[in-house]
Formats: C-alpha cells, structure tokens, sequence
C-alpha cells in the first residue's frame, strides 16, 4: 500500500479544503412577475420561461 512519506502540514491541508465552501444559490428576478427565481428555470409562481407560459410535465415517474 502507498503511505505518505512526510506529514502533511495545516497549511497545505487547509488550501486543499478552501475550495468546499458551500456558496448561496444564485437568484435572478422574474422578468414576468417580478418574484425572485433561480437562474435557467421556470418560475415558481407564475410559470413562465423566456416570456413562455410553459405548463410543467404531468407524468408519473415509473
């Protein structure tokens, strides 16, 4: 088996971690309703996507 030959400092240990911080999800206003939205989906309250009044799927998952 493979077995670290030096110890691995605090240092280097904590820069490999400062990348998995968990950031707020992004949000954007509904051009329609005015009612914050995640960006690249349709909205929550009113529907639409691009201008579109899009009706969701209506179909069970097997």
């Amino acid at each position: 088996m493979a077995v670290p030959k030096r110890k691995t400092s605090k240092s280097r240990r904590d820069k490999r971690r400062a990348t998995h911080a968990i950031s707020a999800p992004k949000v954007n206003v509904c051009p329609t309703c005015g009612q914050p939205k995640r960006p690249h989906r349709v909205c929550p309250t009113c529907g639409t996507y691009k201008g579109r009044e899009v009706e969701p799927f209506r179909v069970q998952a097997p």
